[in-house]
């Protein structure tokens, strides 16, 4: 199962220099969603990941937690 990395994800916001509304435009993801992402309240279905991925322009991998 992939789990995403909410310290990935913002790093990824910093590094796109987006906020979580922007980010919620570019990926069609709702805000309040993104923000449960982010505080690793909930974690999204791959698709949802894909979205957000696309939108920072970095790979699915960038933002999941590595499997041991």
């Amino acid at each position: 199962m992939m789990k995403l990395d909410s310290q990935k994800l913002l790093i990824g916001m910093a590094n796109a220099c987006i906020t979580i509304t922007e980010l919620a435009e570019k990926s069609n993801v709702s805000r309040p969603a993104l923000t449960k992402f982010t505080t690793g309240k909930s974690n999204p279905k791959p698709a949802t990941i894909g979205k957000l991925a696309k939108a920072l322009d970095v790979k699915v991998e960038d933002l999941i937690e590595r499997g041991e």
